[in-house]
């Protein structure tokens, strides 16, 4: 791999899951590679069910690929050698309803082994940034969704990550959540962090994305830069919902 620039590689992965009593065989991912360049927005596109959240776990070691390989900021994926740069928000994340964002990012801190000193700094940093400072000191059971999704997105940036991997940190947002959490990665992304996230909203990954690549039912339909994507063969703008379409048609 080419360190310099791949801030993700993946390679050829495969997996297959079992299910229910009579264990049958559900192909969750078929052969998929793509790469994600240090510094830039990179979306995984596909409707529910497409592979995206099985993609992430393998990245992150939860689960292991029947075959295939991941590379992430040049070491082997799922490591804890991997892990100690990456910044990790899955799609629905379980906290301690008990803790308060103050006490929560404290835990993680130690979990991450960071001096005490740099956890409060951090947690302090951290709180006001995803504009949580007034509930600071108060319990997460008295958080909404959106709120909850922004102390889910401190806890990730806790340990200043290279890079961020975010499953669907949009879905079940009102207008005025995803909009915070959008600007929040375009902040993110000017501060030079690679983010990868996975959505099946396809209006933010149009916003915020300069390329992605697109899953269906396990298969890569496409990868590539997004403006490109977009401009049709007769040169007119179409939308990534009539794109994506014409791709899953192309691999059906």
């Amino acid at each position: 791999m080419n360190e310099s620039t791949d801030a993700v590689r993946i390679d050829n992965l495969t997996k297959t899951f079992h299910i229910g009593f009579f264990r049958r065989k559900v192909q969750a991912l078929r052969g998929v590679s793509f790469h994600v360049n240090k510094g830039e927005i990179f979306g995984l596109l596909g409707p529910n069910g497409a592979g995206k959240t099985t993609t992430l776990k393998i990245m992150m070691g939860h689960i292991f690929p029947d075959s295939g390989t991941v590379q992430l900021l040049g070491k082997d994926g799922g490591t804890p050698a991997s892990r100690k740069r990456i910044g990790y928000l899955p799609e629905n994340a379980y906290f301690h309803e008990y803790l308060t964002p103050e006490e929560l990012l404290k835990f993680y801190g130690e979990l991450y082994g960071m001096a005490r000193s740099d956890i409060r700094r951090r947690a302090d940093e951290l709180i006001h940034k995803v504009g949580l400072a007034e509930a600071a000191r108060r319990p997460l059971r008295k958080f909404s969704k959106g709120m909850l999704q922004r102390i889910g997105l401190a806890q990730a940036l806790l340990p200043d990550p290279d890079l961020l991997v975010l499953d669907e940190p949009m879905s079940g947002l009102d207008p005025i959540g995803r909009r915070f959490v959008a600007d929040l990665i375009s902040d993110l992304h000017k501060e030079g962090k690679t983010i990868l996230f996975s959505s099946h909203i396809l209006s933010d990954v149009e916003r915020l994305c300069g390329r992605v690549v697109m899953l269906n039912r396990g298969i890569r339909v496409h990868e590539g830069s997004l403006a490109e994507l977009l401009q049709g063969d007769d040169r007119t703008t179409r939308t990534l919902e009539e794109v994506f379409v014409q791709k899953a048609m192309e691999k059906a």
